[in-house]
């Protein structure tokens, strides 16, 4: 017989919760703002901004300044250590326009995909050492949940079971330490879009992932009910060959996935949008909430580029463009706060919207 100790107090156990529900409150999401100092490179570099810490703050603070009404479809955003402790022009930390805005903090706390030895090209996470003490201060510091992204590839050997184990098994300490310091943990476990693989293919390895993640959580102690979980949606792989997927198809794959391997504990799922254009991440989403069948979760979003691709396109590195940026923002953040109620309008935007995201091996 199992044994172990209660580590969360009663006291603990409603405060996660409660932040967790807030997180997926109806028609609302996250907005992933967590790219590191390297990642940035890839959005300022084309729009002719040299990657540095002023002009990362600028660009940050665009996103976090707009009009109040973005609250009403983002209850939290994921920070870079950076931007966390960054400031506004007028010297106002950003964590606390955000709360004065109505949206939750959050920190990116783990720190990098690296290879992992004696496999075919797979990876870890690292960031567990001296893990609690940072997610110690950054609760202080005002954050209420955190992010942890691991990552499995598709392919002809892989993912293996050493992978599966170690991802698995990350997340679970992770999430346990996280709960312990007051943070929910948003777990993340991406199975990529590379690869030639089909849907059903897809479907099955994120099965087998959910599988292998919530049997080490539940190892672990971990308190379900105070954790959000990240999971890539079920999409064929990006150099795919084959008959086009609808989004019907995409929705059907991936809510039985997450039926088969997703405990009815965990108060919400919030979707990556895995290199999606920013229309195809909306409809598929709206799809997945309009599919019929048992959800007992909420479904919604917690984008990156799918929520800023255009906003970066509109401001363009200039002042004059701040407005124009911010308003490009709230609506694909209402498009997707409808999406997530599965009551999305759209029927298929142009221009930047509907340009891929996709980055080969996307690391950040």
């Amino acid at each position: 017989m199992a044994s172990y100790s209660q580590y969360l107090t009663k006291e603990k156990e409603d405060e996660l919760r409660a932040i967790a529900q807030a997180i997926v409150a109806e028609g609302k999401g996250i907005l992933a703002a967590d790219e590191s100092t390297g990642s940035m490179d890839k959005k300022l570099k084309p729009i002719g901004l040299e990657n540095n810490e002023e002009n990362r703050r600028l660009y940050r603070q665009v996103l976090f300044t707009g009009d109040d009404a973005l609250a009403k479809n983002i209850s939290g955003v994921i920070l870079f250590e950076e931007t966390f402790y960054q400031k506004t022009d007028d010297g106002t930390p950003f964590v606390e326009v955000l709360k004065k805005k109505g949206i939750i903090p959050g920190i990116k706390l783990d720190k990098g995909v690296i290879p992992l030895a004696g496999t075919i090209g797979e990876a870890t996470t690292q960031g567990l050492d001296g893990l609690a003490a940072r997610a110690a201060q950054f609760k202080k510091d005002g954050a209420q949940f955190a992010k942890w992204r691991c990552v499995h590839k598709i392919a002809s050997h892989t993912p293996s079971h050493l992978a599966l184990l170690e991802v698995a098994n990350v997340l679970a300490r992770y999430a346990s330490i996280c709960q312990q310091n007051g943070l929910v943990p948003i777990v993340e476990p991406e199975v990529l879009p590379d690869g030639e693989h089909d849907l059903a293919r897809a479907q099955k390895v994120t099965e087998v992932v959910l599988a292998y993640t919530y049997k080490a959580l539940s190892d672990h102690h971990v308190f379900l009910e105070g954790t959000l979980l990240k999971p890539n949606m079920v999409t064929p792989g990006q150099q795919y060959k084959g008959t086009a997927y609808s989004h019907e198809d995409i929705a059907r794959a991936t809510v039985t996935a997450l039926q088969r391997g997703v405990p009815p504990a965990v108060p919400g799922v919030v979707f990556l949008s895995g290199g999606q254009s920013e229309e195809d991440a909306t409809l598929n989403l709206n799809a997945i909430n309009a599919f019929p069948g048992k959800k007992p979760w909420v479904l919604t979003f917690s984008y990156g580029r799918a929520l800023q691709a255009s906003a970066l396109a509109a401001w363009g590195g200039k002042p004059e463009n701040v407005a124009k940026a911010q308003a490009v923002l709230l609506h694909r953040a209402q498009s997707n706060g409808a999406a997530s109620l599965g009551k999305y309008q759209g029927t298929g935007e142009a221009g930047a919207a509907a340009q891929s995201l996709y980055v080969a091996n996307h690391a950040y």
